[in-house]
């Protein structure tokens, strides 16, 4: 049977159920809030390109979130950053167990039980360099990239996430990632949210300054689609 066939991961939860039931309408349930979650548990730090949406750590997270939730909040996504934890080729601590997004997951989980939580799943925050992909011999290795990206999202899966959030652009990753999940045994539990489409453009600026994941050399390029380009577009859908 293809992996494709298995439908389940994406209307386990009752968010997700809403989101396919209205395709077309906008409502409270169609938006993901972004929390973006740093190492030191009790800081909170503004974003100047981003008025009103802090860096949180662990501690602040549940105090931020408590009163929007309670408003209607129905799903979030987060973000990691790091300033003490090492930065490598290979994004080593993008999972590892001082990450914070790996450790506000669990926490998430028992606070709010009903909320959807989604994972932006990339290197950019984790790699010295700042690029989405992982180097060989001076240019993106897309077979390495993709391997890591699917390590990194299996572990994000099983700490807790609802949905894994791949935004890199490297070919083939949502593959890798279902399969990795199929292959143990999480596909019913973790949805995969598909960047389909993404194109290299200056509005991701305020959220690169967010993530502190703006690239040390060179631009995204050669692995973001070029604007106005959608025959390439098309093909990546």
């Amino acid at each position: 049977m293809s992996t494709y066939g298995k439908l389940h991961g994406g209307f386990f939860h009752s968010t997700l159920r809403k989101i396919q039931e209205n395709e077309t309408s906008l409502q409270p349930h169609n938006f993901m809030y972004p929390i973006f979650v740093i190492e030191n548990d009790d800081e909170i730090q503004e974003i100047a390109s981003m008025p009103g949406v802090p860096r949180l750590g662990v501690n602040q997270v549940k105090k931020h979130l408590e009163p929007l939730v309670s408003k209607g909040l129905e799903s979030i996504i987060l973000f990691g950053v790091t300033d003490k934890l090492s930065k490598d080729s290979n994004g080593s601590n993008a999972d590892s167990s001082e990450n914070p997004v790996i450790r506000v997951l669990p926490k998430l989980r028992e606070w709010f039980p009903n909320l959807l939580i989604a994972c932006d799943v990339c290197l950019c925050p984790y790699t010295d360099h700042g690029h989405c992909g992982i180097f060989e011999n001076g240019i993106i290795s897309n077979t390495l990239s993709t391997k890591r990206l699917a390590e990194i999202a299996l572990n994000y899966a099983k700490a807790g996430a609802h949905i894994v959030a791949p935004s890199d652009m490297m070919d083939n990753r949502i593959k890798a990632i279902k399969d990795s999940l199929i292959v143990n045994g999480l596909e019913n539990q973790v949805s995969l949210l598909s960047y389909s489409a993404k194109f290299a453009s200056s509005f991701y600026g305020p959220f690169r300054d967010a993530a502190k994941s703006a690239p040390a050399f060179g631009d995204r390029k050669c692995y973001q689609l070029p604007s106005g380009s959608r025959g390439l577009a098309m093909r990546a859908v």
